[in-house]
């Protein structure tokens, strides 16, 4: 059986924004909200997930996490709000 992985963002108080990986979308973010997931994220409660890709393996998942993590903050903003998948991984940063 082949275990997803996922790669999203979630937007921390403050507006800054917090890009991880996880194979349970949904315990993560509880896990953030309860201040026990990133240390970026612990002092910066309550998150919300604001975008979210299937990857098939955990390789995947962590190389397209350290591409988003190198965008800056519009590009990010440009993703949460379009959801447009494809077309960012042609776009520069």
């Amino acid at each position: 059986m082949q275990e997803n992985w996922y790669v999203y963002i979630v937007q921390c108080r403050g507006g800054l924004y917090y890009t991880g990986i996880t194979n349970d979308i949904e315990r993560r973010i509880k896990a953030h909200n309860l201040g026990k997931g990133a240390r970026f994220t612990s002092g910066r409660r309550p998150v919300k997930l604001v975008h979210h890709e299937r990857h098939p393996n955990k390789s995947s998942a962590r190389k397209r996490e350290i591409q988003i993590k190198d965008w800056r903050r519009a590009k990010k903003e440009w993703l949460a709000v379009s959801g447009n998948i494809q077309e960012t991984r042609h776009r520069t940063k």
